[in-house]
C-alpha cells in the first residue's frame, strides 16, 4: 500500500498558483480517503491536438499534473482526438473551422514526446478520447444530452454573448462540453484540471458524473498565462507563444522579448523556482528588470534543454541581438529550385523558417525579414536561385539557403 503525505501538506502544494478548487472541502475528503486506502486519485486533463506544439501556457497545468503525480496520484493525459473534430468553443467569438482527421493525427503524434518533457512517462497514462466517444451510438448521445439543458449551456459567457449578438452557434459546439464531461465519466475522474477558460466545461463533467451515479470530480482551474505580447493569453494563433520544444535560442530570445510587466507572472507560472528562491527573484525585479529577465530566460531554457544549451542560447542572444552580429553557427538548408527566381515566402517556408508562406508574408509586412542583410518589405518579393542566400527572420533566426 502506497504512503501519502498528510492531507494538509498535499493541499498546500496543490493550491500553489491555482485560481480555484471547486470545492476544496471535497478535495480534502478525497485526499483523506486516498491516504487511508493507499490508492492515488485519478487526475485528468485533456488537450485537443488542434496545433502541433505544446507551449509554456499549456505547461502551467501540466506542471500541476506533475505535482499531483509526485504526490502519488494517477495522472491521465487525455489526447482529445475526437473532441478536436469539433474544436473547443471556449472563449471563441465564432465557430471554429473543423480539422480533418489527418491534421489531428499529425498533431497528435508530437504530443506524447512533448508532454514527457514534464511528466514522468512511467507514472502517466496517455489515452485518446476517441476510444470511448467514437463508440457512442445515437441512442447513447440522446441519453447523454437529455441530462443537461440548453439553458445551462447558454449560461456560458461566450455562448451567451454570441446568442445575444445573433452570431451563429452550431449544435455541435453545444455538444463539446458534453463530450468533455463524458471523458470524466469514462475515466471515473476524481479531479480534473484546466485553465480558467475551461471552468464551465469542467463543471459540466462534475454535473454529468453525478447524474450517472458517480462521485463528482473536483475542478481545479489555473491561470491563463499571457503570451510574449503581454496582452492576450499565450496561443499559437496569436503568435505570442513559446513552444516547449522550440530551439534553445528561440526559447531564450522569446523570453527576453516579454514586457517587464510580465516578469512576476512568468516567474510564478513558467520558472522552476519555488519558495525562498522565487521570493528572492521576485524581490529583485524592480531593481534590475533586465537582469531578472535574463535569469528567467536562462531558467526557462535550462528547464527544457539543460544547462549547456541555456548557456549557448544566452551567448547567441548577446551576439545576435545585443551586438547585432551574425551568429557563430548558421544552419545550412537546401531548397528545391523551381525556376531562376522563387517567391521569398515560399523559400522561407521550405527552408523551415516559417510554418507556412502566409506566415512569411505576415513577417515580411512587419519588416521582420532580411535577405543578405537587407530588409524586405514587398510581400511578393522574388529572389534569385543562382546562388545561396542568407535569410534572417526577426532578430534571432537565420538560415543559409542553398538551391538544388
Amino acid at each position: 500500500m502506497a504512503e501519502f503525505r498528510p492531507v494538509g501538506e498535499q493541499l498546500e502544494l496543490i493550491r500553489e498558483d491555482v485560481v480555484e478548487i471547486i470545492p476544496e472541502d471535497e478535495l480534502a475528503r478525497k485526499l483523506e480517503r486516498s491516504r487511508e486506502k493507499g490508492v492515488g486519485l485519478v487526475v485528468k486533463e485533456g488537450f485537443d491536438p488542434t496545433r502541433p506544439d505544446l507551449h509554456l501556457g499549456h505547461a502551467v497545468s501540466i506542471n500541476k499534473l506533475r505535482t499531483l503525480q509526485e504526490l502519488g496520484h494517477q495522472v491521465v493525459f487525455v489526447v482529445g482526438d475526437f473532441t478536436a473534430l469539433v474544436g473547443d468553443p471556449s472563449g471563441q467569438d465564432e465557430t471554429r473551422p473543423q480539422l480533418s482527421e489527418s491534421e489531428i493525427r499529425e498533431n497528435m503524434e508530437t504530443y506524447q514526446e512533448q508532454v514527457f518533457r514534464i511528466l514522468d512517462p512511467k507514472k502517466t497514462k496517455v489515452v485518446r478520447n476517441s476510444t470511448w466517444l467514437s463508440k457512442l451510438k445515437l441512442a447513447d448521445i440522446l441519453d447523454l444530452t437529455s441530462r443537461y439543458t440548453v439553458a445551462r449551456i447558454l449560461e456560458r459567457d461566450d455562448f451567451a454573448l454570441r446568442y445575444r449578438e445573433g452570431r451563429p452557434i452550431s449544435l455541435v459546439e453545444f455538444l463539446y462540453p458534453i463530450m468533455q464531461g463524458y471523458d470524466s465519466i469514462a475515466l471515473e475522474a476524481d479531479v480534473e484540471l484546466g485553465g480558467t477558460d475551461q471552468k464551465f466545461n469542467l463543471l459540466v463533467g462534475r454535473t454529468l458524473q453525478e447524474r450517472f451515479g458517480q462521485e463528482p470530480q473536483v475542478c481545479v482551474t489555473l491561470p491563463l498565462m499571457r503570451g510574449t505580447d503581454g496582452v492576450r493569453k499565450m496561443s499559437k494563433s496569436f503568435d505570442n507563444y513559446v513552444g516547449i520544444t522550440e530551439p534553445p535560442e528561440e526559447m531564450y530570445g522569446k523570453t527576453m522579448s516579454i514586457p517587464d510587466e510580465l516578469l512576476e507572472e512568468w516567474y510564478h507560472l513558467a520558472s522552476s523556482l519555488r519558495g525562498a528562491e522565487l521570493a528572492t527573484a521576485l524581490a529583485g525585479i524592480s531593481g534590475d528588470p533586465l537582469g531578472a529577465k535574463r535569469a528567467l530566460a536562462r531558467d526557462v531554457t535550462r528547464t527544457y534543454h539543460g544547462d549547456e544549451a541555456a548557456e549557448r542560447a544566452e551567448a547567441h542572444f548577446d551576439r545576435v541581438v545585443r551586438r547585432r552580429e551574425q551568429p557563430e553557427e548558421i544552419p545550412d538548408v537546401e531548397v528545391a529550385r523551381d525556376g531562376e527566381e522563387m517567391w521569398l515566402a515560399k523559400v522561407m517556408a521550405e527552408a523551415g523558417l516559417v510554418s507556412s508562406s502566409s506566415e512569411a508574408v505576415r513577417l515580411i509586412r512587419q519588416g521582420a525579414v532580411q535577405v543578405d542583410g537587407k530588409r524586405v518589405s514587398d510581400k511578393d518579393q522574388k529572389v534569385s536561385t543562382s546562388q545561396p542566400l542568407l535569410i534572417q527572420r526577426g532578430k534571432r533566426r537565420f538560415a543559409r539557403v542553398h538551391f538544388r
